[in-house]
């Protein structure tokens, strides 16, 4: 059931809270939809059109059909409903299973500064919450923009470490995301707000070993973080509090995960005046980690002479190597789908030959329709890929995802490129066409052409008044 609203602590519990936990809570509690700036709202649209059409799209996939299954033997009743399927739970319900379809593919949105994924977080619970209150769209973006602020800005300050040190962002930043839109929405006050995204540290978790040896788990790493964000959150209004130095204190979230103090500037980094993370979208146009991006963008490039290539040199960023590179178990020998998003010298070489990295590829791939055994042009092509970690690229591209290319070629020649900003980046965005064709590539086959030019029209032109369960009805096939 909702809960009606946030109650009453003495207020000696909020004496001991540092600035950094202080400005993180007041990035909530001061944010109002008229201070979003422009971009920050086309932002918020750009990532809900791509976040909805994955939700769609990836509803059909074995371990999203799981997920449902699985919640529908035991959700608690509400009036939020699951994405294609149509079923009402609860808001903390239907959004662990939709956050569970936004991120099931490797198609989501990315977040470059922060390695991580919050569409599929916050994008899910706003609509869920917004459901359950009966709120109206525009309070929904604005619950979108809170969490997407709060879950990046945390991000921003844990990166390099975080992801470097096995763990997996997303899983961990969409508790903190979840909690702050639920504390928007529901219109919690500044020390109840505090406790809901200290509690959500209590949930915090995931680790980056399914890029080695697989696991279907990590596609639901998102609704497990979303769930216990917004569980977080009805704690905090029940009345249980959490320890208000969870980001700096010598046991919270930044010497337990990451490894080190939190910097000494983060308190300022929260401020309402600073750019909008939200405007920084990276929309993915391939079908597999985001760090790969850089060198398909480059391999395609070099697409006009795979057959004559010798050897090929890959300069790569020390969190990247842990995770696509030489510290990835099977990146050398992929065997399963969760293997072959996470190879750096397979998705070059698909990219090289021109066998495509997007959501269709590795569709057939999972059918058998895509041979990457042994002996196969792909397979082959990969076996002269080397990787060399370059730690010269992690001081000079901070935050950035970047490919540092070198190919060597039969006849003695060779070829280099470097790529900063890989397509879809917000240095690079993807053309409004190419996200519109990447929506309707999504959606179509699964709740048909009318329904998804409606729900296109819906989130690119339609009036913020709407309530939010008329627009939710536009994602049920």
């Amino acid at each position: 059931m909702p809960l009606s609203g946030p109650c009453t602590r003495k207020a000696t519990t909020m004496e001991t809270i540092p600035p950094v936990e202080e400005a993180a809570a007041k990035l909530v509690t001061e944010l109002t939809f008229d201070s979003i700036p422009a971009d920050a709202l086309a932002g918020a649209r750009r990532l809900m059109q791509d976040q909805l059409a994955v939700q769609i799209g990836s509803a059909v996939l074995p371990w999203s059909r799981a997920v449902l299954d699985l919640t529908r033997s035991a959700h608690a009743p509400g009036s939020s409903h699951v994405t294609t399927s149509g079923d009402a739970m609860s808001a903390a319900d239907a959004a662990f299973v939709n956050s569970t379809f936004g991120h099931g593919f490797e198609y989501d949105d990315a977040h470059r500064a922060s390695s991580s994924h919050p569409g599929s977080c916050v994008v899910s619970a706003a609509l869920a919450i917004g459901e359950e209150l009966g709120s109206s769209m525009r309070e929904v973006v604005t619950g979108i923009v809170a969490g997407y602020e709060v879950y990046t800005r945390i991000g921003n300050l844990a990166a390099p470490e975080l992801l470097e040190r096995g763990f997996h962002p997303h899983g961990l930043l969409s508790n903190f995301g979840a909690a702050a839109v639920v504390a928007k929405m529901r219109g919690f006050d500044f020390e109840t707000t505090v406790h809901a995204l200290a509690i959500g540290l209590s949930h915090a978790s995931g680790t980056t070993e399914y890029t080695s040896s697989g696991g279907s788990i990590k596609r639901v790493h998102s609704g497990i973080g979303t769930r216990n964000g917004i569980r977080a959150a009805e704690m905090a209004a029940a009345g249980i509090t959490g320890p208000t130095t969870f980001l700096s204190g010598a046991k919270g979230f930044f010497h337990a995960f990451v490894g080190r103090p939190v910097p000494d500037e983060a308190a300022a980094t929260f401020g309402l005046d600073k750019t909008f993370e939200i405007t920084r979208v990276w929309v993915k146009p391939y079908c597999c980690c985001g760090i790969n991006h850089a060198y398909i963008d480059g391999a395609r490039r070099l697409a006009g002479r795979p057959a004559e290539v010798e050897s090929v040199l890959l300069g790569i960023q020390t969190g990247g190597d842990v995770v696509i590179g030489n510290k990835n178990a099977n990146a050398r020998a992929p065997k399963i789908i969760e293997h072959l998003q996470y190879s750096l010298p397979y998705q070059f070489s698909l990219s090289m030959l021109g066998k495509g990295n997007g959501f269709q590829s590795h569709h057939d791939y999972m059918a058998g329709r895509l041979d990457i055994g042994e002996g196969s042009d792909v397979a082959i092509l990969a076996s002269k890929v080397r990787i060399e970690v370059k730690p010269e690229l992690d001081t000079s591209y901070r935050g950035r995802w970047v490919g540092d290319i070198a190919v060597r070629y039969q006849d003695g020649t060779s070829e280099s490129v470097f790529v900063d900003n890989p397509t879809g980046t917000a240095e690079n965005p993807m053309s409004q066409e190419d996200l519109d064709a990447k929506f309707h590539e999504l959606t179509v086959s699964v709740i048909g052409a009318e329904r998804s030019e409606a729900l296109l029209s819906a989130i690119t032109t339609e009036d913020l008044d709407t309530p939010a369960s008329e627009f939710a009805a536009l994602l049920r096939a």
